[in-house]
């Protein structure tokens, strides 16, 4: 049980520090693997420490008030930690192109608020992989890139 405590109290600082209101990107470095591949369904993978900051510069470059929150207690087994998060902010920024569903102009003023789950694997005090499903439809209906039916 210790390893999964362990493994929880990782994902529970990322969460906070790298998904959280002020994502402070200095935990990449102390806490991701290297090579850390980080997908979710809205967005292209994205694969190493430069790339995930990267993406997340962009992100709230766009959504500058762009802030998520775990919505139940983490769950652990081995390797492996599932959270459910929901979140989201407004577009303000410049333009956004990451979304495979399209991009949007600069600071349209929409904003997203959406669900999700995660599971993230850690190895040895590293995350190795953050692979997530978000309810992108809502989101990407919010933001007027699919028009509801």
């Amino acid at each position: 049980m210790r390893k999964e405590a362990d493994n929880k109290a990782v994902v529970g600082r990322w969460f906070t520090q790298f998904w959280g209101r002020d994502a402070d990107l200095a935990v990449v470095d102390e806490i991701a693997a290297p090579d850390m591949l980080l997908q979710y369904s809205l967005h292209e993978p994205r694969r190493g420490r430069d790339d995930i900051k990267a993406f997340m510069r962009d992100f709230r470059a766009a959504f500058p008030d762009l802030a998520f929150r775990g919505t139940a207690e983490l769950i652990a087994e081995g390797d492996y930690v599932v959270g459910q998060w929901e979140g989201g902010g407004t577009h303000t920024g410049p333009a956004f192109g990451d979304f495979l569903a399209g991009g949007l102009p600069a600071a349209t003023g929409r904003r997203m608020h959406f669900t999700g789950t995660t599971v993230l694997k850690v190895v040895d005090g590293r995350i190795v992989e953050e692979i997530g499903l978000d309810d992108g439809v809502t989101a990407l209906t919010q933001l007027g890139l699919i028009k509801a039916a």
